[in-house]
């Protein structure tokens, strides 16, 4: 396994907090699933279907609704969502179009970095098809995530080099 590599560094709780976020009793869970289309959504089965059974020491949930094009891990769940639009913050002409956004890169998966109230989003960038992963801050640092999703990422998702 190769050692993650960040651009920035998110704040590190201590392991107690992490090991009361391990816990997890997770039911059906209703997800904003996607509905990509052609490509995009063959791209997010193939995903799907290497996506792990565990995520930060946090196992796959049954959705309310089954999908190839979502998944979560957990309680707070940890929500993965695939053939996502692209992010407003690198579409060029937007409001907030911003080309310097934070980005991290774990295990060569690159991911823009998005604080939300209660937690991050990341989003692929880089790939043939925008994954995005909504991290509760209950698992910080909530970068840790990426680390368990970056060979799935990698596998499934064709790079798309800038």
């Amino acid at each position: 396994m190769s050692i993650p590599t960040c651009r920035r560094s998110l704040p590190v709780l201590p392991l107690a907090l992490l090991a009361l976020a391990a816990c997890s009793g997770a039911g059906p869970v209703e997800l904003d699933a996607p509905r990509p289309t052609g490509e995009t959504a063959a791209v997010c089965r193939d995903l799907h279907a290497v996506l792990p059974g565990e995520v930060e020491g946090q196992r796959r949930g049954t959705p309310a609704e089954e999908t190839p094009y979502a998944a979560f891990w957990g309680d707070p769940p940890i929500v993965l969502r695939c053939g996502v639009p692209r992010p407003q913050v690198l579409t060029p002409g937007s409001d907030t179009y911003d080309p310097l956004s934070d980005a991290v890169v774990v295990n060569d998966v690159s991911w823009l970095l998005e604080e939300e109230p209660d937690g991050y989003r990341f989003t692929t960038t880089e790939r043939v098809v925008y994954v995005e992963v909504v991290v509760p801050g209950a698992y910080a640092p909530e970068v840790g995530v990426l680390v368990d999703l970056a060979e799935a990422v990698a596998t499934a998702v064709e790079e798309k080099p800038l």
